[in-house]
């Protein structure tokens, strides 16, 4: 980051500053100048971003990149030089005018400050719980949303991205893995107060001035209900007292192309490959014939014979991009400030054919803005009040598919994959401007669209607005008792959203027999769509939410000789109101909680370390009696390396930690319904509704009655996680940092639905819910980092993160006669099942002598999979193949492993960073391949096309089974078969760099090269059929300036 900060800390960051004066007063005639180079006193290299002050007064200046300084001052003035990292000095001015400053490391200081719950800080040497800090400035890659550049850089995070859709290409994330079936998302706090992952994606990193992630139960069980699944804290930076503001611009441009897009197979493969499937069904389905064959390969005529590149037609290859951000820092010793404005504008891969046929168009167009406005304002010693303001705006543009507005690029891009080149020309040349005959084809009773015409008739509009303010007061109350404070905390967060679209009815025509008329126009025969009927279709919707927050609290930390203490007592109280104008009543009733907080630590001498937190916190989702809850925790830690007997190992060993922590956290986000402990009654429909019958004399009438969807169950309450974590703190040659965790949660009293209530009972599929599951967590995290400056022109700081966690379903409610292999206790959540396919049938001997397939919906011949009898409970086979034969196999489809490493080098003015990021323990499930079925549109992909199982290609390994003219639904059946590994080591980040006195450019990319054992598209992305909007790759140029 260009941008200078207001404390060396950040300055010596950014590595980008120069001799500034701070003051805010007027110079003194008698003050002459004084200019100076400070430089550390081991190495000799200049300190960048040191701020040397008058003692006494607030004027001063910030060393530049050679670590030289000017300000005026006067013979006998003191002057203070300190940055983070080194001991402090006051130098006295003499005669000279001229100085030579040198600083001592202090280790004792370095990564002083961890921000831990409810944004308070505590000395990291103190810290006992597992808290990962992350410096800004690693997270500012080339990506679109900030939730992207988490993989592989924060130990304890399991993070991936499933799509690279502008607008929907966020990443997913868990703090340490899974451990319940609901709600498993963490917490996210922004300046105190808590947000949605979308306001996560939005944030700029030019903005942060914190970043921690709370990962065990003593950092996160103050939280309580909100806490149990971890907590990312995020602060954003604030003012400084500077005589002129400090003003920051960055400009970005960069290209996107999609990686690794599925490619589908020729007009003649395909088209033989058709024939084919159609002789192996023995349907007498028309053939396409040798003459068609020539004339489609020929271009005989596009209309008669057509041979389409869908893919070229709607997308390209290739999109530019655009990201601009601004900020200013400044303020006085009453007022700081700091504001700052983002831009990004995304395109996506659609070509925006509608222009070619309409007035409109519909390419995508994503704008997004955002502004952080911070203001500090320092009313006395004492007390202060900060008010933050942040404001997104997100203005979409892009495609729709469907009259009712639903749909959007996703579906092109699968309508683009499933429609061979040869189906249907683009449109054919009878009609106009008010109703093209687009081409079409038809497969039984399905008429499968047309990839152009989808891409072209339809567009939406969608504005978002999110608004967070924030006010804060705080007073210290030195006045009662040293070391005593409040602070108070007021929220309101509005968003707000709103959908427009319009959408033009296509109308799709095939050729009928013969093609061509007398005139030579050709016959067309419609497959839907009347004239005389309007076309044009347009609707929309909003809704929009609001949050207000408060929360107080009373905090004190003192220090007596060696013995520190520290406590805090907390109250905070939350409201969010819905409105959606489709919701039911329940839906747009306020969501409540309120809840206590308190923390108590000791520390001897920063030595022996104790600290005990709790959390009583109350929610809405319980009935009275269960809605509070109490979650405790404590954890103790042992500062070795500050033991007498270790100063012999200093030099080697300069800091050794053990930390250990236990404790419980709550969770109450339900199964996606509110009050579940009432039941739910309804009036209409007649599912769940008893027949009555009313009338006299002779005449009765039948009525249904109310019924049940839901039965109450009163004693719900809250799910309980007891975490326990041991971790250790190494700093090895005072360079190399190393920690590790061990950590295990049992999760239990899980909400789940009962599935042990029998028919007879006359629940039918009214539903009745109980904390009844229970699931075990564990697992282990490394984050490494060793920093070394070799001389004043050579630095070289290197890091990397491992993660690993697994988890295993302890209890369920499940019907005892289960097979063994079908049951969910003793199987990971987003665990795999499936049939344990045995190669292909080979002959109809074969097809005989094993046991029967249930799962078909045509006859099995050879070349179709085999799958593999399971026995019972008992031992017992039962000789056929059905849904009692699945079994777990392969790995989750949430990696277990994530893992990154990477380093950063600084040569004079140039540096150069990358990171590689990899996941394993991980699987994907291909699945509905029906290349020629009903409910595709009939495409091959090249990869079937390059090894299926033929008669002339008897492949046991084959890729893909015999082919059929219509859906195969036992092939198709989720299998070993389709099984793959969706394990990958990736280059996320790669950037060079060269640094000016003023300004920064640089160079970098993402997601460069994938090595994985996968091929057919990124596994990152997961199962099905790839047919997503595939991932970016990125190539950016950008520069920095600072003007002072």
């Amino acid at each position: 980051m260009l941008l200078a900060g207001s404390t060396s800390e950040q300055v010596k960051a950014t590595r980008v500053a120069d001799a500034t004066t701070l003051s805010t007063n007027a110079q003194n005639a008698n003050k002459t100048k004084i200019v100076g180079v400070v430089t550390d006193s081991k190495t000799g290299e200049p300190i960048v971003g040191a701020a040397v002050r008058l003692k006494g007064a607030s004027a001063g200046a910030l060393t530049d990149i050679e670590g030289n300084f000017e300000l005026k001052a006067s013979a006998g003035d003191v002057l203070i030089i300190s940055s983070v990292g080194y001991s402090a000095k006051e130098v006295r001015v003499g005669k000279t005018t001229i100085l030579s400053i040198t600083l001592s490391e202090d280790t004792k200081t370095l990564g002083q400050v961890v921000v831990t719950a409810f944004g308070t800080g505590q000395k990291k040497e103190t810290v006992t719980g597992s808290i990962q800090t992350v410096r800004p400035m690693e997270l500012k890659v080339p990506a679109a949303n900030l939730s992207t550049a988490f993989a592989g850089r924060l130990a304890g995070v399991i993070s991936y991205q499933r799509s690279g859709e502008p607008g929907s290409n966020g990443a997913d994330f868990f703090i340490r893995g899974i451990s319940t079936m609901n709600g498993s998302e963490p917490l996210i706090i922004l300046d105190g107060v808590q947000i949605s992952k979308a306001d996560l994606n939005a944030i700029d990193p030019e903005i942060i001035d914190s970043f921690s992630i709370l990962k065990d139960a003593t950092a996160s069980a103050m939280y309580g209900t909100r806490g149990a699944n971890g907590v990312l804290i995020i602060k954003t930076k604030s003012g400084a007292d500077l005589e002129r503001p400090i003003i920051g611009v960055r400009i970005e441009n960069y290209i996107n192309t999609p990686i690794n897009v599925p490619k589908a197979a020729g007009a003649e493969t395909y088209m033989r490959m058709y024939n084919e499937a159609v002789r192996n069904q023995g349907t007498g389905d028309a053939l396409y014939s040798e003459e068609y064959i020539r004339n489609t390969l020929a271009g005989t005529d596009p209309y008669q014979y057509p041979n389409v590149d869908w893919y070229k037609e709607v997308f390209k290859n290739m999109t530019y991009n655009q990201r601009a951000n601004m900020n200013v820092r400044g303020g006085t010793a009453k007022v700081t400030y700091f504001m700052n404005f983002n831009v990004s504008h995304e395109t996506g891969m659609l070509r925006g054919r509608s222009k070619d046929f309409f007035s409109f168009s519909n390419s995508i167009d994503y704008i997004k803005y955002a502004f952080q406005n911070n203001v500090d304002f320092h009313l006395s010693p004492s007390a202060s009040i900060a008010l933050h303001l942040n404001t997104q705006i997100n203005d979409y543009h892009g495609p729709i598919t469907a009259n009712n507005g639903s749909g959007g690029v996703n579906e092109v891009f699968k309508s683009i994959m499933e429609t061979n080149s040869v189906a249907n020309p683009i449109m054919f040349p009878q009609g106009d401007l008010s109703w093209y005959r687009w081409g079409g084809t038809k497969i039984g009773s399905f008429t499968p669209g047309n990839p152009v015409a989808m891409a072209a008739s339809g567009y939406k509009d969608t504005f978002e607005s999110t608004v967070i303010a924030n006010i804060d007061y705080t007073q210290k109350l030195d006045f009662i008792t040293k070391g005593l404070s409040f602070k108070g905390l007021v929220s309101f967060k509005n968003w707000s959203f709103s959908n427009a679209y319009r959408f033009q009815t296509y109308n799709s025509y095939m050729l009928a027999s013969p093609a061509k008329d007398a005139n030579g126009n050709y016959n067309l025969t419609s497959l839907g769509g009347d004239p005389s009927k309007p076309i044009l279709n347009s609707g929309g919707s909003s809704m929009g939410d609001r949050r207000f927050y408060i929360q107080a609290y009373i905090n004190y930390d003192r220090s007596f000789g060696d013995h520190s203490v520290s406590a805090m007592a907390l109250y905070n109280q939350d409201e969010a109101t819905i409105n959606n104008p489709g919701s039911d009543l329940i839906a747009t009733l306020p969501r409540r909680r309120q809840g206590y907080a308190f923390r108590a630590s000791y520390d001897y001498a920063q030595r022996y370390l104790l600290e005990v937190n709790a959390g009583y916190n109350g929610s809405e989702n319980f009935a009275r009696g269960h809605r509070w809850g109490f979650f405790p925790s404590i954890a103790v830690g042992w500062n070795v390396s500050k033991e007498a007997f270790w100063k012999p190992l200093q030099n080697t060993v300069s800091n050794l930690k053990l930390r250990a922590s236990y404790g419980l956290v709550g969770n109450d986000k339900t199964v996606d319904q509110r009050f579940i402990y009432l039941e739910e009654v309804v009036l209409s429909g007649d599912k769940h509704r008893p027949n009555f019958s009313t009338g006299f004399d002779g005449s009765y009438e039948s009525r249904r009655g109310p019924g049940f969807t839901r039965y109450a169950n009163p004693q719900i309450t809250w799910e309980i996680g007891k975490k326990l974590n041991v971790g250790l703190d190494l700093q090895l040659f005072k360079s190399l940092n190393l920690t590790v965790d061990v950590f295990q949660e049992i999760r239990s009293n899980i909400f789940q639905k009962k599935e042990t209530i029998p028919n007879y009972f006359g629940t039918e599929d009214a539903k009745i819910y109980g904390n009844l599951a229970k699931v075990k967590n564990w697992g282990v995290d490394v984050a490494m980092e060793y920093n070394k400056q070799f001389n004043k022109d050579w630095t070289i700081q290197a890091r990397g993160t491992f993660t690993f966690a697994r988890n295993r379903v302890l209890e369920y409610d499940e019907a005892a006669n289960l097979r063994p292999a079908l049951r969910k206790v003793g199987s990971r959540l987003n665990g795999l099942l499936g049939y344990a396919a045995d190669g292909y049938y080979i002959d109809q001997a074969d097809i005989d002598h094993n046991p029967k397939s249930t799962l078909g919906n045509i006859a099995i011949a050879p070349g179709d999979l085999k799958y593999k009898d399971q026995p019972d409970k008992d031992g017992n086979y039962d000789g056929k193949i059905d849904a009692d034969d699945r079994i777990p196999m392969g790995f989750p489809t949430v990696p277990e492993i994530n893992y990154g490493f990477g380093a950063t080098v600084q040569y004079k003015q140039f540096d150069f960073n990358f990171t590689l990021q990899g996941q394993a323990n991980v699987s994907l499930m291909m699945k509905d391949f029906h290349p020629f079925g009903t409910q595709s549109r009939r495409n091959v992909l090249q990869w079937v096309a390059d090894d299926y199982w033929s008669r002339d290609n008897q492949n046991p390994n084959a890729r893909y089974p015999r082919l059929t003219l219509h859906d195969n639904r036992h092939n198709q059946q989720e299998s070993s078969h389709w099984l793959r590994d969706a394990s990958f080591l990736k280059l996320r980040n790669l950037e060079v760099g060269y640094r000016f006195k003023f300004a920064r450019v640089y160079a970098n990319a993402t997601n460069l090269l994938t090595f994985a054992p996968f091929k057919l598209w990124d596994p990152e992305m997961g199962g099905g059929r790839g047919m997503s909007y595939p991932l970016q790759r990125t190539f950016n140029l950008g520069v920095q300036l600072t003007f002072k």
